[in-house]
């Protein structure tokens, strides 16, 4: 059985942190993104499709230096073609049913109980349903008692909202579900494909689960999913490699070869591999990225520092992203394709 990955985007609202890398390769709990993703995947998932199109040689490089047991393609698109485009352009990896995962969401899915689901209500589709208090920002389905889902309605208002469960981004799809994309064509399979397959076939279902679900697409996201796994973890922080703490963490995670000073207070706060932070400094609701250092005595709230930036002393930042290199050629300015959810 096969499942697609999709890590071909661009995470423009993950900047400066996608400037040096891909989305899916950004660390959590110093492990790479997509690497949680695999280890959710049961033996009969045994090829794994990865679309990708920014940063495909950083993807590659990957995959040669980790072994996941299972063959890995990197399918590199010749440009962005949305959900259902970089479905359609995996076409000759794909035998038989398969799946649809976004790389950048992370959640207790027990994909084994999806593929019973699914084969038991005999689905032409099956997607992950999630649900959420505001509905109003999301797209949320009209579904049936049995999980038969009717449609989709865009950001309800909540008097007028059919459930409040929303697409979770991850699909299991008949084979025969390829035949509805047109190829080489930034198609999403929210919202043309699954409309089309729904009034066609009767036969899409939704199946929900429980734990937790996050859509690391956000700086404040990012940061949230480091807290709940640490959560989950029962620990307070997670410290990498080599790193030396003399400050205090708090709901917090460090890379490898990062040294915290003296007094230095550390909250709900990502640093990346090989920073150093200097004595009585202050960080709350920040991600700092790898090879910067934090000079004594600054305070930096609700802050995203891009890698290899150098904060002088006395610095105070509060909502600000910190980027002054170049910006890589080709990198939009804003977001290209779906957004899951919204």
């Amino acid at each position: 059985m096969e499942a697609i990955i999709l890590a071909g985007g661009f995470g423009t609202r993950l900047r400066p942190f996608t400037y040096t890398r891909a989305k899916s390769l950004l660390p959590i709990l110093n492990k790479p993104m997509i690497s949680y993703l695999i280890s959710t995947l049961p033996k009969k998932v045994n090829k794994i499709i990865i679309a990708v199109n920014y940063r495909k040689d950083q993807i590659e490089e990957f995959f040669r230096n980790h072994d996941f047991g299972k063959e890995i393609i990197v399918n590199d698109e010749p440009k962005p073609l949305g959900t259902a485009g970089a479905v359609k352009f995996a076409e000759k990896h794909i035998s038989d049913s398969f799946f649809v995962l976004n790389s950048d969401t992370i959640c207790s899915l027990d994909i084994n109980k999806m593929i019973n689901f699914h084969i038991k209500k005999n689905a032409y589709c099956t997607i992950s349903l999630w649900p959420v208090k505001n509905v109003s920002e999301f797209g949320v389905v009209d579904i049936k008692d049995d999980g038969n889902v009717t449609g989709f309605v865009e950001k309800p208002k909540p008097e007028d909202a059919p459930s409040d469960l929303i697409n979770a981004g991850a699909y299991l799809l008949n084979h025969d579900v390829l035949d509805y994309i047109e190829k080489n064509c930034l198609v999403s399979m929210e919202k043309e494909i699954f409309p089309q397959i729904i009034k066609d076939t009767g036969r899409f279902y939704g199946y929900k689960f429980e734990g937790f679900w996050i859509d690391v697409g956000r700086i404040q996201s990012y940061i949230d999913v480091n807290k709940i796994l640490m959560k989950n973890k029962n620990i307070n922080y997670f410290k990498g490699n080599d790193s030396t703490i003399h400050g205090i963490l708090e709901n917090s995670c460090v890379g490898n070869n990062v040294n915290i000073g003296e007094n230095s207070k550390i909250k709900s706060t990502v640093i990346l591999d090989n920073v150093k932070v200097d004595k009585n400094v202050l960080l709350n609701h920040c991600i700092i990225g790898e090879n910067c250092t934090i000079e004594e005595y600054s305070i930096l709230e609700n802050t995203a520092v891009g890698d290899n930036e150098h904060i002088v002393k006395n610095t105070n930042y509060i909502n600000k992203i910190i980027w002054n290199q170049p910006i890589p050629k080709g990198y939009p300015k804003k977001q290209i394709g779906n957004v899951i959810g919204e």
